[in-house]
C-alpha cells in the first residue's frame, strides 16, 4: 500500500483533553480567518474551497463550494451559517468526537463559511444529550469571545440543542428545531441557501466539513486536493466499533483500503471472527469482504452500489444473522421516521412487516415485494430517508441472497 499521509484533523492523542484556543492558535488556527477578514477576501476563500474539491462529510457528499455559492449569491440583509453536529446514527461518533476534542477547528470553519457567504449569524447545532461536546463548545466560545479574533464586530454564534432523534440531523429539520418547531424536514425547494432560517439564506454544513474548510484555508487547496482520489479529496473520519481490537475514531485519506482501516488501524476483528461484509453507514449498501482491498472513494463505492456515507462502519462477520441485522436496520428507520410523509410511513412499516415474515419462515416473494415497495416510494418524501431506509435492505437482498432464501423457507404451492 502507498504511504499514508499524516492526519489533517486528528492531530492530537485520542485521550488528550479538548484543545484550547492557545493550543489551536499555536498550530496556525484562526490565522487564515484573521488575514482574510482584514483583506475582505471572502470570495477568494470560496474559490479555494472549490479548487480543493471539498465535499460534504455528513453523508450526502454535496460539493461544499456549490452550497456556499448559492448562499453567497442570495440577496438579503441577513444570512446564517449552521454547523450541523446533529449526529444520532447508531455506529457513528465522529462528529461528537470532533466537536468535543477539536472545538476551535469547527468554530474556525464556521467563521470562514460565514466570511465566504456573507453571513452575519452563526449557529452550532448539537443534540441535547451530547454533554461532552456541549461543555467543550461552551468553553471554546468563551475563549473566542475573550480574544481579539473577529475584530470589533465578531460574528454572534448561538449553540442550539436539538432533540435526540435521527431525523433531527437532517439539515432542514435542524432549521425547524432552531426556529422552535418539531425537528421535521422541510419540502425542497426552496433550498436553505435560498430561504433557510427565518426565510433567510442559510448555509448548513456538517461539522467535519467545516473542520476541513479550516484546514484548506490554512494549508491551501492544492495540499488538500493532493490527497485522495480523482473524485474524492482529502481525508475522512471513520468510527470503528467493538467488533475490532482498537475501536474509536480513525482518520484516513480517501484511496486507503478497507483492509487498512479494519486490520491496520482497527487491529482486526476480535475473537478470530471472519469478515463477511462492511456497512459503511446505516443508510448505505453493504460492501462484501471480497472488496477489502477496494480503495475507499465515492467513485469506487458507487460502482458497487454503496458509498462512504458518514463513516460509521458496521462489520458483518461469520456469526452475524444477516436477516436479523437487516430487520434491525429497517426497524430503526421505521422508528425514526418523523411521520409527516405517508409514503415514508408506509415504506418503513412494510419493510419491517415483510422482513418479520421472512424471519418467521413465511416470506416467499419477499424480494419482489421489497423492491416494488422501494420503487413506488422513491423520492416521495420531504427528505431522503425513504431512499436511506431502502438502500441497506435492497443491498442485503443482493449480498446475502442465500441467507434470505434459507430464512424465508420453500415457496408454497399455488392453491387449487
Amino acid at each position: 500500500m502507498r504511504a499514508v499521509p499524516p492526519p489533517f484533523l486528528l492531530v492530537r492523542p485520542p485521550a488528550a483533553p479538548p484543545e484550547s484556543l492557545a493550543e489551536y492558535r499555536a498550530r496556525g488556527g484562526y490565522a487564515a480567518l484573521v488575514d482574510l477578514s482584514a483583506r475582505g477576501t471572502g470570495p477568494t476563500l470560496l474559490d479555494e474551497i472549490e479548487r480543493a474539491g471539498l465535499r460534504g462529510r455528513g453523508g450526502a457528499a454535496f460539493p461544499t463550494a456549490r452550497k456556499w455559492r448559492l448562499a453567497a449569491a442570495a440577496s438579503g440583509p441577513d444570512k446564517h451559517v449552521v454547523a450541523n453536529g446533529g449526529e444520532h446514527e447508531p455506529g457513528s461518533g465522529k462528529d461528537r468526537f470532533l466537536v468535543e476534542n477539536y472545538p476551535h477547528t469547527v468554530l474556525d470553519g464556521l467563521l470562514l463559511a460565514a466570511l465566504a457567504t456573507g453571513a452575519n449569524h452563526g449557529w452550532l447545532y448539537l443534540i441535547e444529550d451530547m454533554h461532552g461536546p456541549l461543555a467543550s463548545v461552551d468553553r471554546a466560545l468563551a475563549e473566542l469571545r475573550a480574544s481579539d479574533i473577529g475584530g470589533d464586530a465578531p460574528l454572534p454564534i448561538t449553540v442550539h440543542r436539538g432533540p435526540p432523534t435521527y431525523v433531527a440531523g437532517e439539515e432542514t429539520a435542524a432549521l425547524e428545531s432552531i426556529e422552535g418547531r418539531p425537528a421535521r424536514p422541510r419540502k425542497k425547494p426552496p433550498f436553505p441557501g435560498e430561504a433557510g432560517l427565518f426565510g433567510q439564506p442559510t448555509t448548513v454544513n456538517n461539522v467535519e466539513t467545516l473542520a476541513h474548510a479550516a484546514w484548506i484555508a490554512r494549508h491551501g487547496a492544492a495540499a488538500f486536493a493532493a490527497v485522495g482520489t480523482a473524485e474524492s479529496k482529502g481525508t475522512l473520519l471513520f468510527t470503528l466499533g467493538n467488533e475490532v481490537l482498537r475501536p474509536g475514531i480513525h482518520e484516513l485519506p480517501f484511496g486507503a483500503t478497507w483492509r487498512h482501516l479494519i486490520e491496520d488501524r482497527g487491529g482486526g476483528l476480535t475473537d478470530g471472527r471472519r469478515l463477511r461484509a462492511i456497512l459503511p453507514a446505516m443508510s448505505c449498501g453493504f460492501v462484501l469482504a471480497e472488496h477489502l482491498d477496494l480503495p475507499i472513494a465515492y467513485e469506487t463505492l458507487r460502482a458497487i452500489g454503496s458509498s462512504p456515507g458518514c463513516g460509521g462502519v458496521r462489520l458483518v462477520d461469520d456469526r452475524t444473522d444477516v436477516v436479523a441485522l437487516t430487520l434491525e436496520i429497517a426497524a430503526f428507520f421505521m422508528r425514526e421516521q418523523c411521520g409527516q410523509c405517508p409514503p415514508c410511513r408506509m415504506e418503513t412499516n412494510q419493510f419491517v412487516h415483510i422482513l418479520k415474515a421472512v424471519q418467521a419462515g413465511k416470506g416467499p416473494g419477499y424480494d419482489d415485494k421489497l423492491q416494488r415497495l422501494a420503487d413506488f416510494s422513491k423520492k416521495k418524501g420531504n427528505c431522503s430517508l425513504i431512499e436511506m431506509a431502502a438502500a441497506p435492505v435492497l443491498s442485503a437482498l443482493r449480498c446475502f441472497a442465500a441467507d434470505f432464501a434459507r430464512a424465508a423457507g420453500p415457496a408454497q404451492p399455488p392453491a387449487n
